[in-house]
């Protein structure tokens, strides 16, 4: 099974839109399907071009209850002595598109990847096997120009400030979205991701030249959100 697009979409398709990333911590009662799928619904009925989705199960009850979706899926896994953990593997790229997902989202940064597979590889894989659009996640001006290079079909700064290589810097990635746009192709859609809190900032993010924004803790984190409040109202009343 694969996501309903024959294609991904292209910079004038996804020009000003809104992704809202669906998807909640290990442990919370948020992460259910149900929820989840609802929550992706809300989303969608209310404007948003698609939703970002983590674990095969997720994607596919969104899918069943939302057939038209735009689904970018990933699935989160760890392995000892890589920091790599969207959609590390192969068999995770296979497991993400079999769900239901249009486009996946992987890691494309340098690191070290688990069981030693390379980026280029599973790249070349996913088109000529699958046929799967990507979604490079980067963090530096130079992953997102090698991702583009090596086949991806989109670039987002997702992980702009959590590598070691960005770990002084914060999202969002007001520093990297220009010199990407001003880089990648013409045709290479660029998505900011990342540390977006509000309207203005999504808006923001658009001005400064990407084509697209995710949205995930300020629209659907509600345990992040709740904490957040929490912590500052003792901050600032205790």
């Amino acid at each position: 099974m694969a996501g309903f697009l024959d294609a991904p979409l292209d910079r004038a398709q996804l020009k000003r839109g809104l992704i809202v990333s669906v998807q909640a911590p290990e442990g919370s009662p948020m992460r259910h399907p149900d929820v989840i799928a609802a929550m992706a619904e809300a989303s969608l009925r209310n404007g948003a071009l698609g939703v970002r989705l983590e674990s095969p199960e997720h994607i596919g009850a969104v899918r069943e209850r939302c057939p038209d979706a735009l689904i970018i899926g990933l699935w989160k896994r760890t392995w000892a002595g890589s920091s790599v953990y969207i959609t590390p593997r192969w068999h995770e790229i296979q497991a993400v598109w079999a769900a239901g997902a249009d486009v996946v989202a992987l890691d494309a940064t340098d690191r070290v990847r688990p069981d030693g597979e390379r980026l280029e590889d599973l790249v070349r894989r996913a088109r000529s096997e699958l046929g799967a659009p990507l979604m490079a996640d980067v963090d530096t001006l130079a992953n997102g120009l090698r991702a583009a290079a090596l086949g991806c079909d989109w670039v987002g700064t997702t992980l702009f400030g959590y590598t070691e290589a960005t770990a002084a810097s914060s999202p969002p990635a007001w520093d990297l979205i220009q010199p990407l746009r001003e880089q990648l192709p013409l045709t290479t859609p660029l998505i900011c991701e990342g540390g977006i809190a509000s309207a203005c900032a999504a808006a923001d993010a658009i001005q400064r030249g990407a084509d697209a924004v995710v949205v995930g803790t300020a629209i659907t984190g509600v345990d992040l959100q709740v904490a957040a409040y929490r912590q500052r109202m003792d901050v600032q009343t205790g």
